[in-house]
């Protein structure tokens, strides 16, 4: 079986059924085709939507899912290990740092939008790493 998606003359569009390629022009030919809106019997094929399967298979999307948590986890751990948490100081040790009134070191925190725009007038490098969220598990 094939369908085919057709449209009248009048613009009226509607699926068909046949059992292969030569049935319908066959139909069609004898005008055996109609329209189920106006009964028109001058039809013609128009292109269809259709489905594209994708080459990754369901597990090993989950498979790579997996592994971008694992990997996420793992920047999670070295920046826990390996910055000083200030919190909601951020921007104010950012800035001791920047201008030596405290020793240089890795540091992580929170910051305003407001204090991010002073650092960034004050030169200070900084970026943003966004805190990814671990899926729900309870669904």
């Amino acid at each position: 079986m094939i369908a085919y998606d057709l449209q009248c003359i009048n613009g009226h569009a509607f699926e068909g059924w046949f059992e292969d390629g030569k049935a319908y022009e066959k139909q069609e030919k004898n005008g055996l085709i109609a329209c189920p809106v106006c009964n028109s019997t001058s039809i013609s094929r128009i292109p269809s939507t259709f489905a594209i399967k994708s080459s990754t298979s369901l597990k090993e999307f989950s498979d790579q899912q997996a592994d971008l948590l694992n990997m996420g986890q793992k920047i999670i751990d070295f920046v826990e290990k390996n910055f000083d948490d200030v919190g909601t100081d951020f921007s104010k040790e950012a800035l001791k740092i920047h201008y030596g009134v405290s020793k240089a070191r890795n540091i992580r925190g929170v910051s305003t939008k407001e204090e991010e725009k002073t650092l960034t007038e004050e030169g200070v490098q900084f970026f943003k790493v966004p805190v990814p969220v671990a899926p729900d598990t309870d669904a």
